[in-house]
């Protein structure tokens, strides 16, 4: 299983960061925003969540002295967070509108799952010499 698992947590970092802002901005890249509602809110509060325990997650790019979330954990919200994403439009019925409503929220939550089975499960803080 390990071989699986490539993408290092660093990149992992930059992944939530720009995913987080993408989710925010999904409404109104994808012209879905005046549909409101689930479609709208379901991305931009998953966007904002993502963010929010991406700067608590004991990885690179958290906060220091505030990254209290271990990385697994971070990959189980991750997982959880995208299949929710992926399966709203038939959670809330906005699977009959047009492909601009609802293909942004399956594409990206099938294809966040996806990237969370090739993350490194562990950060490797670097050890800084002592001269």
């Amino acid at each position: 299983m390990k071989a699986i698992r490539f993408i290092p947590t660093g990149v992992h970092a930059y992944f939530d960061y720009i995913g987080g802002v993408v989710l925010i901005a999904a409404p109104f890249i994808f012209r879905f925003y005046n549909l409101g509602e689930a479609a709208t809110l379901v991305p931009m509060i998953l966007g904002i969540g993502l963010i929010v325990y991406s700067l608590l997650t004991n990885y690179e790019l958290g906060i220091p002295g505030l990254k209290f979330i271990p990385m697994v954990v971070h990959l189980v919200l991750d997982f959880v967070a995208s299949a929710f994403l992926a399966l709203s439009p038939f959670i809330f019925g906005f699977i009959s509108k047009t492909p601009n409503y609802y293909l942004p929220h399956i594409i990206a939550g099938l294809g966040v799952i996806a990237l969370v089975l090739v993350k490194q499960t562990r950060y490797q803080a670097k050890v800084e010499a002592v001269a």
